[in-house]
């Protein structure tokens, strides 16, 4: 994706424009379109967050399902404590409306605390500090520890995408706060699985992640409320970019649209490189356009796969 300074995305570029470097060397390219793909999407929306902010989100489904092209296909998956697939992939819009619509009735976590006392606590109610049906061992209540699998929402849905048409873009769509806790699959791991079948991340992130102090917090480990720079290091490491940070459901909505736009609409870049010998080895990439003022977003690198003898 190259961009103006102003943010617009620019069209009309030619090959003698970029400048490919793979490991810091020039490479010469093979392939070039800014020809529109069809789209392989795995939307992915994140169910545990705060009841308000989910009830948000299930406002813009339709605005969602409307993003996709005729040509596209996409599947829904959820997550929270655990990931399910509420569809599979479908080019029908019609089907993708009927099961966002069914998602409109899932409700996020109530907000606030757990209750720890008072007549609605675990001790029940009492008189004078003492159990109001005698003396009783009181138990001990532990608050249970939520759990924001991100990291294996994004690993099935990259399995899944991974078996889909080559021809086609394969892009994994999340709406979550962004908070990562509990997953069984690490980071590195999936990062690794996205850059060997060129799966791109993008997302919109909502609620308490959208705000402007709390994305300050993302290099940290916040106790209880997981990692918060697992999306925005996933985004960025394939495709260049960061997640849109959206609070109003008009601003989703718009998201949405631009989102789907830049993954359908960029340039791409082809050449052939050294063969593989070995292990599997991260080859870094760069992208320059010999072009003042422009910006340049695309993947980091990937990961060479052997070929098979």
């Amino acid at each position: 994706m190259v961009k103006d300074s102003s943010g617009r995305r620019v069209d009309g570029l030619l090959p003698r424009d970029f400048t490919v470097l793979e490991n810091g060397k020039t490479q010469t390219l093979t392939y070039f379109t800014s020809d529109p793909f069809a789209l392989s999407v795995a939307v992915v929306i994140d169910t545990g967050m705060a009841d308000i902010a989910l009830q948000k989100v299930n406002e813009t489904y339709s605005a969602l399902a409307g993003a996709f092209s005729p040509y596209d296909e996409v599947a829904l998956y959820t997550y929270s404590s655990t990931v399910s697939q509420a569809s599979d992939f479908t080019g029908r819009p019609e089907r993708l409306t009927a099961v966002l619509n069914d998602m409109k009735q899932v409700s996020g976590h109530a907000n606030g605390p757990p209750v720890l006392g008072g007549p609605l606590g675990p001790e029940g109610p009492t008189v004078n500090g003492a159990p109001a049906g005698g003396p009783i061992i009181a138990p001990v209540y532990t608050p249970p520890r939520e759990a924001h699998v991100l990291n294996d929402a994004i690993l099935r849905a990259a399995v899944d995408l991974s078996k889909r048409d080559r021809e086609r873009r394969k892009v994994i769509f999340v709406i979550s706060d962004g908070r990562e806790m509990g997953s069984r699959a690490s980071y590195t791991g999936v990062l690794h699985l996205l850059q060997t079948r060129d799966i791109q991340v993008r997302a919109v992130v909502v609620d308490s992640g959208a705000l402007p102090g709390f994305r300050q917090l993302e290099k940290f480990h916040l106790p209880d409320q997981g990692r918060t720079n697992n999306l925005t290091r996933f985004v960025r490491a394939t495709c260049g970019a960061d997640p849109l940070p959206e609070l109003s459901r008009n601003a989703i909505e718009d998201a949405y649209a631009e989102i789907t736009s830049e993954a359908r609409n960029q340039y791409t870049l082809g050449y052939v490189p050294q063969a593989v010998t070995g292990n599997s080895a991260y080859r870094s990439v760069e992208v320059r356009v010999d072009k003042k003022g422009l910006k340049v977003a695309a993947k980091d690198g990937y990961f060479a796969v052997p070929s098979a003898h």
